[in-house]
């Protein structure tokens, strides 16, 4: 669901945008510089703050372009404590990289994975330090305009769309909706799988897209669950059938939208708690009384802490919790699924791109 704030926040939306819609004019006009590079830049990005599947999305582009090309994928690592450029290397923590891009380390460990707040530096970096670099994912990327990528892909979770939403701080926008003219693809996220035609033909008449840009419908997938910590034993109560049907189960979240993983969840247990927290949440050590108080309220006689994968990365890194816990502590893999089989269009955009584009020349 749209998030919109007091109705008193309105008018600082009204100063927010004329700010935002300024930058934009003077990047546009060229009097704000915006840097290119000789490799394909490829933007994945949103004009809402968070929850619309940006993570799995940008999985999904790196294990399509590895297959053939030497991929980075430069993220800002949001809340992580290290400062300046940083490939993730070894055995680093959260702290280092921050949640996503350790998550996407440990998933693809022959794929670059930067972090820098600076993109126009940190792509200068990975060119310098990994020049057999073929193609970098910039992540969340949207807004830094101080990069002109190669191809944009904006994302809209179909429950959320920007059509409908408002600027910051009274709606979620980070800009205006007339901006997704730099797109090159719109991906409407969190689709559902039924979704009908004609409700397909009403949303892409809404969004009013450009004739130049592709629009496409995904929706989100669930893996099967993989144990937490390393003591975590496989249990065939939630590796085969529906998982985890007939127990009690936790959810344990700190991600931006925790709704359609809770509707999953309860679709396939007797019993559910859920416990939330904000997205990127550090887990403390005053956070596990909630967590203990959560899986004691739990009666089913089978329970089991079930948490997303970005969550699982950091509490990894949470030691306090009690054993009997985390050997029940799973996390569930998410991954997309294009609707109307668009996948092998969009996959082909992609890979054509890449390999027509030895230097970044978009054409505005």
């Amino acid at each position: 669901m749209l998030k919109h704030r007091s109705i008193f926040l309105y008018p600082f939306s009204l100063v927010y945008g004329l700010i935002t819609a300024v930058r934009n004019i003077l990047y546009d006009s060229g009097i704000l510089k915006s840097a290119e590079f000789s490799i394909p830049v490829i933007c994945v990005g949103n004009l809402a703050v968070g929850g619309t599947g940006k993570t799995p999305h940008t999985e999904y582009l790196a294990d399509l372009l590895r297959k053939e090309f030497r991929v980075a994928v430069l993220s800002r690592g949001y809340r992580r404590r290290s400062k300046g450029f940083l490939i993730a290397s070894g055995s680093p923590k959260v702290e280092d990289t921050g949640d996503e891009p350790l998550q996407m380390y440990r998933k693809y460990p022959d794929i670059t994975i930067a972090v820098d707040r600076n993109r126009k530096n940190g792509i200068a970096m990975i060119m310098k330090e990994k020049p057999e670099t073929s193609v970098i994912i910039l992540d969340d990327g949207f807004q830094h305009r101080r990069v002109n990528p190669g191809y944009s892909i904006l994302l809209s979770g179909y429950d959320r769309l920007f059509i409908n939403d408002h600027l910051l701080p009274y709606g979620n926008l980070r800009e205006s909706k007339k901006n997704i003219r730099r797109a090159d693809i719109i991906l409407i996220t969190k689709s559902p799988e039924s979704l009908q035609a004609i409700q397909r033909r009403i949303t892409v008449k809404e969004i009013k897209k450009y004739p130049y840009q592709n629009l496409f419908f995904t929706s989100i997938t669930y893996g099967t669950p993989h144990p937490v910590f390393e003591s975590g034993n496989t249990d065939d109560r939630i590796f085969s059938g529906d998982h985890i049907n007939g127990t009690g189960i936790l959810l344990l979240t700190g991600i931006a939208d925790p709704q359609p993983l809770a509707e999953y969840i309860r679709e396939r247990a007797g019993e559910v708690v859920v416990l939330s927290f904000s997205d990127h949440h550090r887990f403390r050590d005053k956070d596990l009384v909630k967590i203990t108080n959560a899986w004691n309220s739990i009666k089913s006689k089978n329970k089991f802490l079930i948490t997303t994968e970005k969550d699982a990365v950091r509490l990894r890194e949470f030691g306090n919790i009690a054993e009997s816990v985390r050997s029940a502590s799973y996390y569930i893999p998410v991954g997309i699924h294009f609707l109307n089989d668009d996948q092998a269009e969009f996959d082909n955009l992609i890979v054509d791109y890449v390999r027509k584009n030895k230097r970044n020349n978009r054409i505005s």
